[in-house]
């Protein structure tokens, strides 16, 4: 059984390849980006491309936003053959989504929470998920109310992030607040924040007693998060990740991204994944700074595999 590891939508970044890329290095499940529940009804091209999958990949968890009940229905049931799992997103902290009243914005309404939640368990009967924050700010911390309005409502699994939305990725995340909210709730809890080494999924689960961890910008540039974890939770030392092997799951997602999106969309987002595959290895701040000035496919994936094959583990 693979270990309880997944992959957090993070909007941007969490495309089709980068997905495969984390579930060949151990994730459990992975999450699309989120996508917009009145993007899909529309029908809006670039909306429902998001939702572009493979066999590799699965299960596959498709997430959700919005602020209409009806609308986020409608959607769900549009995605709801695709998704192995479904999951609404109350807990973007981003002025775009919050000020149309989505993500987090919505924990300050926790009746409209409840109608939403609602709307979407009575037309998909798969496992359904929240992802939340703590509350709108450090005054107004919700998420034992949330998390109670959300299984009396049939959720399945309820995902924390302990921060609020006024601390947006600042400051420390509060891994108490998860143990207290699985002490409090019946079904699953899932804990995200601040994991950002194998050694800090290992923590979350020992201090907080959740059933799951959600890693999000600990996964950037660092695949291999997930097995070291999986070898931590099972009294494993983990083994160090070659220079053979890291260039292999990177030379990997170069392909899969070429094929995906073509060699002027893989360059542009490439170079960024790039950056953090580079992270900590000598000479890497040179290394960035040549990739910024590449305009050719093919002289990045020379310079790729020069800087990386040459990089001691």
């Amino acid at each position: 059984m693979a270990a309880p590891l997944l992959l957090a939508p993070m909007a941007g970044i969490s495309s089709l390849p980068f997905r495969r890329t984390m579930k060949e290095c151990g994730a459990a499940l992975v999450f699309t980006e989120m996508i917009s529940a009145n993007g899909l009804i529309r029908d809006g091209r670039k909306t429902v491309e998001l939702l572009r999958s493979c066999a590799d990949e699965k299960p596959l968890a498709i997430q959700l936003f919005g602020d209409d009940p009806q609308v986020l229905a409608a959607a769900a049931q549009l995605v709801g053959d695709q998704a192995d799992l479904l999951d609404i997103n109350l807990g973007c902290p981003v002025k775009k989504v919050v000020r149309a009243g989505a993500g987090s914005a919505l924990l300050r309404n926790p009746q409209r929470v409840g109608q939403i939640l609602a709307a979407v368990r009575r037309v998909f009967a798969g496992p359904l998920t929240i992802k939340i924050r703590s509350g709108w700010d450090q005054t107004h911390l919700n998420y034992m109310e949330i998390g109670q309005i959300a299984r009396e409502e049939g959720v399945n699994a309820i995902c924390l992030h302990p921060r609020s939305r006024s601390q947006n990725f600042g400051g420390t995340a509060n891994w108490q607040q998860i143990a207290e909210l699985k002490a409090r709730l019946d079904i699953p809890v899932i804990g995200s924040g601040d994991l950002f080494h194998a050694a800090d999924v290992l923590r979350m689960f020992t201090t907080t007693g959740c059933d799951a961890v959600m890693i999000a910008r600990g996964a950037y540039g660092n695949p291999w998060i997930f097995e070291q974890a999986a070898a931590l939770l099972q009294q494993q030392v983990p083994a160090p990740i070659s220079t053979e092997q890291r260039w292999s799951v990177i030379r990997q997602h170069l392909r899969w991204h070429l094929a995906e999106f073509g060699e002027h969309k893989a360059l542009i987002e490439m170079r960024k994944h790039l950056s953090w595959y580079a992270k900590g290895l000598p000479t890497a701040t040179q290394f960035r700074g040549r990739l910024h000035d590449i305009t050719s496919w093919p002289t990045l994936l020379d310079e790729a595999q020069n800087f990386f094959c040459s990089s001691p583990a």
